[in-house]
């Protein structure tokens, strides 16, 4: 039977810019990668496009990240519409509940989603971390085993276990999904520099803190693959 890894985040991108080769590696191994955004990122920047209404940017946004899931192998995209730079605003309990729902349909066994600093410190980042935490933590889907948080570039951790996905032949596929984010142009030069074809020898590795497994908080153990210990 096909596991279902749901990766759950806040805008279009944040899944090339921590995710690439999991999804790759899940999709090429044959696994089912869904992903869920809670926003259409229409309050950010347009690289080098030029002025943009904010409708404008999440139409263009949302065929951006058409575009990188076809390339990362990702099999099914939602968007939940919430504001953009907003989610502090939204009503939690509402949040919680899109977020359960999305896991619930789609049987998801393992989720990913932003450690507690959200990577980068946005709030955005931030609200989805711990709300992803109440769902997974309460029960509320009831399907799911293991919970990871993504980490940037070789993180090690000795509270934990972190499993650590190489590049090898996915680089590729990174780079032609963090292409096709076309507005977010600048932000992909400042994070990862200038894009070749050769793997940057900061981007060997994409790192991933397993931070909850039925009911164990941050288990020591060790992993060669987010598959390891599902029953």
């Amino acid at each position: 039977m096909m596991t279902t890894v749901a990766f759950i985040y806040a805008h279009p991108d944040d899944e090339t810019f921590g995710c690439s080769y999991l999804i790759r590696q899940i999709a090429d191994e044959g696994g089912n990668a869904v992903l869920l955004t809670a926003t259409r990122g229409d309050a950010g920047k347009t690289g080098r496009l030029g002025a943009m209404t904010r409708e404008e940017l999440a139409a263009k946004r949302d065929l951006e990240l058409e575009k990188a899931a076809n390339i990362l192998g990702i099999s099914t995209v939602e968007q939940l519409g919430m504001g953009d730079g907003k989610l502090k605003e939204t009503d939690p309990a509402l949040l919680r509940e899109k977020i359960a729902d999305f896991l619930q349909r789609h049987q998801a066994e393992v989720v990913v989603t932003f450690p507690e600093d959200g990577i980068s410190g946005h709030q955005d980042h931030i609200v989805i971390h711990y709300a992803v935490n109440d769902v997974v933590f309460s029960g509320q889907a009831p399907t799911v085993q293991k919970l990871y948080y993504n980490q940037f570039g070789s993180f090690d951790s000795n509270k934990s276990s972190v499993l650590r996905v190489e590049a090898a032949s996915r680089w590729d596929a990174k780079r032609r999904a963090l292409e096709a984010h076309e507005s977010q142009t600048l932000s992909v030069e400042r994070v990862f520099g200038k894009l070749g074809p050769h793997v940057p020898p900061h981007l060997q590795l994409e790192s991933f803190e397993l931070a909850w497994e039925r009911g164990v908080r941050f288990p020591l153990k060790t992993e060669q693959s987010i598959y390891d210990g599902l029953i």
